[in-house]
């Protein structure tokens, strides 16, 4: 049995848990949670369901980023002997490491939040999803386990059309010509 303390809770709390995680994972009372949150915070929890569609984990960006970090998160536990919350908190901090970028918004989240990460790692435990290799690039990307994925080829080998036009996309490359001219 993993040995549990506030710290792992603080931690969770400080990468963005919901409070439906930290009372999954920890043996804490939802009223102490709570003040936890506020605390660190300074609000409260953000309430609302957990995400239960594997179908965001299969779009274009999120798909990219949920196979950075299972990758990671798979390594951690095959090579580091970390396991369960805490090789996700581990693996979510690196995946974190490698996806910020220092010029980026300090306010802009993440693609993956660890909600996601941690419902991710559940999915792909419960079999509804699960890592194949690309045919281009032979890097390993999450897919449904029940689709047909013998000629898989990843979003990054074959980016769909409509990849980086949302609006967000759209203000940064403003900000990029402006900050050039």
């Amino acid at each position: 049995m993993q040995k549990k303390s506030v710290v792992n809770e603080a931690e969770m709390i400080r990468l963005g848990a919901r409070l439906q995680l930290l009372e999954s994972q920890t043996t804490l009372s939802r009223e102490r949670l709570i003040k936890l949150y506020k605390e660190m915070k300074g609000c409260s929890p953000p309430k609302g369901m957990l995400p239960f569609s594997t179908d965001w984990f299969l779009t274009w960006q999120p798909n990219i980023h949920s196979s950075i970090f299972y990758n990671i998160y798979k390594f951690m536990v095959d090579y580091a002997d970390v396991s369960g919350i805490q090789a996700i908190i581990k693996a979510y901090g690196l995946y974190l490491q490698q996806v910020t970028d220092e010029n980026a918004d300090p306010e802009a989240e993440p693609v993956l939040s660890l909600t996601r990460a941690w419902t991710l790692v559940r999915f792909v435990e419960s079999k509804m999803l699960t890592l194949k290799g690309c045919n281009c690039c032979g890097g390993q990307f999450i897919v449904n386990t029940y689709d047909l994925n013998q000629q898989y080829v990843c979003n990054l080998c074959h980016v769909p059309s409509r990849a980086g036009k949302t609006k967000k996309a759209k203000e940064l490359s403003y900000k990029l010509v402006s900050m050039t001219a």
